[in-house]
């Protein structure tokens, strides 16, 4: 897989979007140029890492419209908004949607390349926090039922013992089915398994968000 970075470009303007283009060539950066809303959504492939400057008045799918739409699709690319008509309702609009950042035409290529730096390690970031919780989803999916019980007691902070009551079992089957979570886990320690299970739910539970 290419894990080279694309700068997507969005704008209904060509003149905009080849300003765009060179500019963020200059950057030694990719760039991919779309002239709507729906030729991006046609051909947009969400493994790709990068960001995405946006534009908000543009014929058919309005530049809000596609981050909202993005957004309920879950797909994580940072967006940034490039527009000649920010408005105070318009601004929290984009970032309620779920926007990076919103900038004002025409803008500093300073300020559009920090900006798109920012968009692009938040990206790095957030493909890899996508990237642990895949994996921690995989190791939870390996565990049985009683297994998962057990974990959950762990993280509440039960002793063997203790579980072993509440579940009506003896303690050498709560530590054959301990071993056995920590192994599936690929846990060291309690302390380490305890962890895991704490970012699991911090992870898996985590609506996306900006």
């Amino acid at each position: 897989m290419d894990r080279e970075p694309t700068v997507f470009i969005v704008d209904d303007d060509p003149a905009v979007r080849q300003a765009l283009s060179v500019l963020v060539a200059s950057m030694r950066l990719r760039a991919e140029t779309y002239a709507s809303a729906q030729g991006f959504l046609d051909q947009y492939d969400a493994s790709k890492p990068g960001c995405m400057l946006l534009d908000v008045r543009m014929p058919g799918i309005s530049g809000l419209e596609l981050l909202e739409r993005l957004t309920q699709r879950a797909d994580h690319v940072p967006v940034i908004i490039i527009s000649a008509y920010g408005d105070v309702p318009m601004v929290v609009r984009a970032m309620k949607a779920g926007a990076l950042s919103f900038l004002e035409k025409p803008c500093r290529d300073q300020q559009l390349w920090e900006t798109i730096q920012e968009a692009l390690k938040w990206d790095t970031e957030n493909r890899k926090r996508l990237a642990r919780k895949a994996r921690i989803e995989r190791q939870i999916a390996r565990l049985t039922a009683g297994e998962r019980e057990v974990l959950e007691m762990l993280v509440e902070g039960k002793s063997n013992k203790a579980i072993a009551a509440e579940l009506g079992l003896s303690v050498r089957t709560i530590e054959v089915r301990r071993a056995k979570v920590m192994q599936k886990m690929g846990a060291d320690s309690l302390a380490e398994l305890v962890r895991l299970a704490v970012s699991a739910r911090e992870i898996c539970g985590k609506p996306h968000s900006r």
